[in-house]
């Protein structure tokens, strides 16, 4: 029933700040079109960590970031012109096809005088046909978004198709993603119809036949099967998952399913061909030294990107 049990490894985003990192794994690099999931948070700033936490820009290809914050605010500015304060419980879904570079800073006054972050991270891989495809971001609100509930229930789909569900959300490929609380003693479980399916306990703990797991574990279940997860306390799960695009590079901020097209985006970034957000140019990320390894292997991605 379970084929895989992923524990978050610490990762460090070189400010003082770590993160829960789940995707890229050694054993499994993807599920469905999902490459990357990070979980930052819960964590409390003083004012004087803030100006160290803003995540300066940076380039992304050949992916979709999702950003979906549980608590505090982050402000997004992108290539586009785009400015966009991230609030909990919307979605954010910037689609970076043949290239883009944003940033996100901490600015809600709330932030700068001590408050609390939590936020879920993911990136979608794009199919081949929409690698190169335009640039875009789009801000779904969360009356946007539907929500089921029942006896110990509350759900909201963030995005794709799930138990009869489906939103606005512009997605690419066939894929579900969304955020559960789960009352004690609740039995629930996974949507069927798509191979490749997974439960993050972002908060609490939960049993899959008899066995308990908490926070910072990624349950990937078997194809076909409808497993139940019971909620040994009140617990939020990030369910995800779909259809499997084939394999994918990833280095750094980039994905493709051509090594050389990372190359090709590495010099694009060195040569200034990735344009900055008109609104915050002033500094960037530089591209991170790689050591001549090959682009399935290299440093880990940005987070929060």
């Amino acid at each position: 029933m379970l084929d895989q049990i992923i524990d978050a490894r610490s990762a460090s985003l070189g400010n003082g700040f770590h993160v829960r990192r789940i995707l890229p794994y050694r054993l499994r690099r993807m599920l469905g079109p999902f490459i990357f999931m990070d979980h930052g948070g819960p964590v409390t700033f003083t004012p004087e960590q803030i100006p160290a936490m803003d995540v300066l820009p940076h380039p992304h290809i050949g992916l979709s970031t999702v950003s979906y914050l549980f608590d505090g605010q982050v402000t997004h500015r992108d290539s586009l012109g785009v400015r966009q304060v991230i609030r909990p419980g919307e979605v954010n879904w910037m689609t970076a096809g043949r290239g883009i570079a944003h940033s996100e800073r901490f600015e809600d006054p709330a932030t700068l005088a001590g408050g609390s972050l939590e936020m879920i991270q993911t990136w979608v891989a794009l199919p081949e046909a929409y690698e190169e495809s335009a640039p875009s971001f789009d801000n779904y609100q969360p009356d946007e978004l539907p929500i089921f509930t029942d006896k110990g229930i509350w759900l909201r789909l963030i995005a794709g198709q799930a138990f009869g569900l489906q939103n606005e959300v512009k997605t690419h490929s066939p894929l579900f993603y969304a955020h559960v609380v789960l009352q004690a003693g609740t039995r629930f479980g996974l949507p069927l119809g798509y191979p490749e399916r997974g439960a993050y306990v972002a908060k609490g703990s939960v049993e899959v036949n008899g066995t308990p797991y908490g926070v910072g574990q990624l349950l990937v279940f078997t194809p076909g099967i409808d497993p139940v997860i019971v909620a040994r306390e009140t617990s939020t799960l990030m369910l995800l998952g779909g259809e499997p695009l084939g394999e994918r590079y990833i280095w750094w901020n980039f994905v493709s399913s051509r090594p050389e097209r990372i190359e090709q985006a590495k010099a694009d970034w060195q040569a200034g061909r990735i344009e900055l957000p008109p609104n915050d140019n002033k500094e960037f990320v530089p591209l991170p030294d790689d050591k001549s390894r090959p682009a399935g292997a290299s440093p880990p991605p940005q987070a929060f990107s």
